[in-house]
């Protein structure tokens, strides 16, 4: 097999972007069991005894007493509630360990230690290479036994032979098998061998950002921009589910993130769009209009090997599903909203009714 590199205008240059077989990749991810090597992405470890209590305080999710084994996804906003940061944590052996996208590694590094203050915090870069499994084969008996163990992980981390650890991906849809290994950056090739012998097949980053995009989950930097906030991404939950829990402060945004959960709506939602396929792929921040009206921004563009061209976007809140879109530098390609993709009907929340009974409007 032929390994074509991502496009250097990619947020995945560097990584293996397909094959040879870029939609048989993605339809054995649906079938099957592929593997995609995601070790561009940027890990960090924590150590220390207040690790957990500290970050507990400079996040959106609430991480204070993360049980061993423990994984979820975690937020750092700005005073307004802006998106800065985004990552996917794991607790196990005394560790905490962050992994995120390739560009933020090092500024996510440089913020953290920037708010450790007094505390008993170390972080450092750890050499761990993120491998992807996806695909409802990886329970085939051949496959456990490639990786050491009796049987997948439900909801924790388990920690594999020689290394690393084997997690569900926090994130994924509840119907479909994602898993992630992050090992020793210098075993991944083992991995990568074990894991082919064991029927798992090979697929690129093309295939798992297909399968991402379909799922609707966004990817900081790529489906958003400088004025996202976690309502309009959908990161709303607590631990598992989510990367904002509702139900704890100490963290900057957090006057935002309550204020539109009790008082309004999102300015804008994330919604997965239909393209054209006759006329060339549109890109990532392109703008989407209607009527001649701007009405939103596009995110990450991908083929998909049932649904065709593809695309994540952030549109105005409230846009009616069957509004004519286009998009694209030129706006010459056609778009049409999945009507699936939309969020539910807005409710108000519990603050907006008292404001509207002490205004008399109910």
């Amino acid at each position: 097999m032929s390994a074509v590199p991502a496009p250097e205008t990619s947020p995945d240059a560097g990584a293996v972007w397909h094959y040879g077989d870029p939609l048989g990749e993605q339809r054995s991810a649906e079938t099957e069991a592929v593997l995609v090597d995601r070790s561009h992405r940027a890990v960090l470890t924590l150590t220390g005894a207040e690790r957990k209590s500290w970050l507990h305080t400079v996040c959106t999710q609430h991480v204070s007493a993360l049980p061993e084994g423990a994984s979820t996804e975690n937020l750092t906003l700005d005073g307004k509630g802006h998106i800065h940061n985004h990552w996917v944590q794991t607790e196990l052996g005394d560790v905490t360990r962050l992994d995120t996208e390739p560009w933020l590694g090092e500024s996510l590094a440089t913020h953290l230690r920037k708010m450790v203050f007094w505390a008993d915090v170390q972080i450092e870069t750890a050499d761990l290479a993120v491998l992807s499994l996806l695909g409802p084969r990886l329970a085939d008996p051949a496959v456990l036994d490639a990786l050491g163990i009796a049987q997948l992980p439900e909801a924790t981390a388990v920690p594999l032979p020689g290394g690393g650890f084997l997690r569900r991906a926090p994130g994924a849809p509840d119907d479909r098998l994602e898993l992630d290994l992050l090992v020793p950056r210098d075993a991944r090739a083992d991995w990568q061998q074990r894991l082919t012998r064991a029927g798992v097949r090979p697929a690129g980053v093309w295939a798992y950002e297909a399968n991402r995009v379909a799922a609707r989950r966004p990817r900081l930097g790529v489906d958003t921009d400088e004025r996202a906030i976690p309502h309009e991404m959908n990161w709303i939950g607590g631990p598992g589910v989510g990367a904002v829990h509702l139900n704890k402060g100490c963290y900057s945004g957090q006057e935002t993130v309550a204020r539109v959960h009790n008082l309004g709506k999102p300015p804008r939602m994330l919604v997965l769009l239909q393209l054209d396929g006759s006329v060339d792929r549109p890109s990532t921040g392109d703008p989407v209009t209607s009527g001649g009206r701007p009405v939103g921004r596009l995110g990450t563009v991908v083929d998909h090997y049932e649904l065709g061209p593809i695309a994540l976007a952030l549109l105005k809140r409230g846009l009616p599903a069957d509004t004519p879109l286009v998009t694209g530098a030129d706006g010459d390609v056609s778009a049409v909203i999945d009507v699936d993709s939309m969020p539910p009907p807005d409710v108000r929340g519990a603050g907006r009714m008292a404001v509207d009974r002490l205004r008399g409007r109910v």
